[in-house]
């Protein structure tokens, strides 16, 4: 794993398969942000065993990829393991399917099956996941949607294996945690948004709408508050603190973690995201989404009703956001109800599976 979210969604399946008396698990940190990861880690009780350290001030993605190759390649000689596996869709999990390759080492890709069907978006991310899809032995799917992708691709049916998505194990035990951190503070009766943005597609110009749109609403709904974790990239910062910095109920917070932003899902009444993993958590607990993009690879929160597309836009966020706000059914108009996602036992049923793929156990997942 590299960033944040894989830690989240890999510390389930981690901690599943070290209950199993047939596996060594080694626990291998990229880098990526590697500021991030540890502290996500040990929320889960889980140190790095292995650890590289490939990120540079400014430098490509092609160059990042050789740096992971580089760095895996002598990793994996060394430690022979018999599955290697890594979830989603960064450059770590590109890097990481094509060193198993070269080193001809089954590779199990979870939340695989992923699709917008556009190559260019998100970028690089669609890329790398299907390029990871033609190099996997085993396919996690979280979904029956994800499924049928990978089949239309030609990836063979005894292959893929929908076990909902870690994430909901994650974000259900910590959500039930009796000792929760509070969200944030707010006015008694305030509204509260909660407001993550940190996707390459949504820098300058398209970072720019989505923060005028959120002052427009500031000014126009006066029991509004909004609670921004700001990613820690400085581009980003340069944007929306001119923007949004003066606003007295726009609160620009350092990024936070796991259990604070499982806190802060709970108090808030409507989630503004780009992030994949907050589409996922956010109707987990009843909570509908606004997707600040113009795809989702997610399309089924969308066809159920968790979700709307509204992209960057001013004014297409301005309408959505003051729709919902004014709108007098419960939730919004959005739906409620069980997650396409799961039931939060996505971890059991991957480490059934890779038992079942290296003979060591019966398997009972689907």
């Amino acid at each position: 794993m590299g960033t944040r979210p894989e830690a989240v969604k890999m510390a389930p399946v981690i901690t599943a398969l070290r209950q199993r008396p047939w596996a060594r698990v080694s626990v291998l940190s990229t880098g990526q942000h590697r500021d991030m990861i540890a502290p996500m880690l040990e929320i889960f009780g889980i140190t790095p065993d292995l650890a590289l350290d490939v990120m540079r001030p400014g430098q490509s993605l092609a160059e990042l990829t050789a740096r992971l190759l580089q760095g895996l390649d002598p990793l994996l000689a060394r430690e022979a393991p018999a599955l290697l596996l890594a979830q989603g869709d960064t450059t770590t999990v590109l890097a990481t399917a094509m060193a198993a390759f070269y080193r001809r080492i089954p590779f199990g890709h979870v939340e695989a099956g992923l699709r917008t069907g556009d190559m260019a978006y998100p970028f690089p991310e669609e890329f790398n996941r299907v390029t990871a899809a033609r190099i996997a032995a085993l396919h996690f799917a979280p979904s029956a949607g994800a499924r049928e992708n990978l089949l239309r691709e030609g990836i063979p049916p005894d292959r893929v294996h929908v076990t909902g998505n870690p994430v909901m194990d994650a974000l259900l035990q910590v959500a039930a945690r009796p000792d929760l951190p509070p969200g944030h503070p707010a006015a008694p009766g305030a509204r509260m948004i909660l407001l993550t943005i940190h996707r390459r597609e949504n820098t300058g110009a398209a970072l720019e709408g989505i923060c005028r749109a959120v002052a427009a609403l500031h000014d126009r709904f006066g029991d509004v508050e909004f609670v921004y974790p700001m990613h820690p990239n400085p581009a980003l910062r340069a944007v929306v603190r001119p923007l949004l910095g003066a606003l007295p109920r726009v609160h620009l917070i350092e990024a936070v973690d796991y259990p604070r932003m499982a806190a802060l899902l709970r108090q808030c009444s409507l989630v503004l995201t780009d992030s994949g993993g907050l589409q996922e958590e956010a109707p987990a607990l009843g909570k509908p989404v606004f997707v600040l993009r113009a795809e989702t690879e997610r399309p089924e929160l969308v066809e159920a009703g968790f979700a709307r597309l509204v992209g960057h836009a001013t004014q297409a966020i301005l309408d959505g956001v003051s729709d919902f706000l004014t709108d007098p059914r419960p939730g919004g108009g959005f739906a409620r109800g069980a997650s396409p996602y799961g039931d939060g036992q996505a971890a059991t049923r991957i480490a059934d599976l890779c038992g079942s793929f290296l003979g060591v156990e019966a398997c009972t997942a689907g």
